[in-house]
């Protein structure tokens, strides 16, 4: 598995990047609004998974990439320099993918690990196209896979959540249930467990990335049952735990709830009328790493064929400092060193 010889993927653009506005899903191409030919000009576009840009999680801060990358090579939002097609459904990627191709892009990411199969297919008849695939590997010459380690975030995480709760209950939130999440869960809950093993930890699953709803009405019943603390790994369906969270705590400020974002700091989602209850965010440098491929394609660099994977030691994922105590902070950093080094090894999958 090969590794790039990044800078720290988030130092070189996630945090930054995630104070660029993302448009709404309403602006998003379609197969007509990219359908001139890109001429000598190099372009991109991202396909995204069911959240959209707007999910303030996974497919915003790649959008965001592409935004800072755009801007920093003076590039318009377009069919010639840089723009996405959203993808409302499933159905949606083998088409989205097509119309990406038939416009004559040069680069191409497909954003999340829903659409590997449609990406295989359509890299397969498409040889001479070059593509990005995040969260999932595609083993074709035209083919970058990037993955995180999802995993080692989760867990420093979870020693947050054990740190500060107050009820010794703590939840856990997934979107669909697959190898990426399952990489969350499984860090957090063995952050959990390596600070107290006595804390109870419930895990619950949406069942999509785009049901605020759904995540909302799980949060309820968690926060209802005792638990103070939701991690949530879940896209849009994420925003339905904030907005429980809000609820409640703008209701009877006294709870004492909190929510950790996910893949970006949501920071900002967390403030209520009194307050923030974003407790931390676990980072990952989706944005800084499209950013960078896009600067290495362009340049003659492209890697298909290879695997790239970003923890904590390449700086490709990290922990806010939020609302965390210095006292937590401090152990934060000392598990996160114990990581680096090989004291801890963070396991990728839930035990049963």
């Amino acid at each position: 598995m090969k590794k790039r010889n990044y800078m720290s993927l988030l130092a070189l653009g996630l945090i930054s990047g995630a104070t660029l506005a993302a448009c709404g899903s309403d602006d998003s191409a379609t197969p007509s609004d990219t359908a001139s030919d890109s001429g000598d000009d190099f372009s991109v576009v991202m396909v995204t998974d069911v959240g959209g840009v707007d999910d303030k999680s996974f497919n915003q801060s790649a959008w965001e990439g592409m935004q800072e990358w755009g801007e920093d090579n003076g590039k318009k939002e377009g069919a010639d320099g840089y723009t996405y097609i959203q993808s409302n459904e499933d159905s949606d990627f083998v088409t989205n993918l097509n119309s990406a191709v038939n416009a004559n892009f040069d680069l191409i990411y497909g954003v999340g690990f829903k659409l590997q199969e449609a990406m295989t297919d359509v890299a397969g008849q498409n040889e001479d196209q070059q593509f990005v695939i995040i969260d999932s590997v595609i083993d074709a010459p035209n083919v970058e896979s990037v993955l995180f380690k999802d995993q080692e975030a989760a867990f420093l995480a979870g020693v947050a959540a054990a740190e500060s709760t107050e009820t010794g209950k703590i939840g856990f939130i997934g979107g669909q249930e697959s190898e990426v999440i399952s990489r969350f869960e499984a860090g957090f809950v063995a952050g959990v467990k390596e600070v107290d093993p006595a804390i109870e930890v419930n895990v619950e699953y949406v069942g999509s990335f785009g049901d605020a709803a759904r995540g909302k009405q799980l949060a309820a019943a968690m926060y209802s049952s005792g638990i103070d603390i939701i991690y949530q790994a879940a896209g849009d369906s994420g925003n339905g735990v904030f907005s429980e969270a809000k609820d409640r705590m703008n209701a009877d400020p006294s709870e004492k709830l909190w929510v950790i974002g996910v893949d970006r700091d949501q920071e900002e989602e967390g403030k209520y009328d009194s307050g923030n209850l974003t407790l931390t965010s676990t980072l990952k440098g989706v944005g800084a790493a499209v950013k960078d491929i896009a600067n290495d394609t362009m340049a003659g660099n492209f890697t298909g064929g290879e695997t790239v994977n970003f923890g904590l030691a390449e700086g490709g994922v990290d922990l806010t400092d939020g609302s965390l105590t210095d006292e937590v902070k401090k152990s934060i950093e000392d598990y996160k060193e114990k990581i680096i080094n090989g004291d801890i090894e963070v396991p990728e999958t839930p035990e049963k």
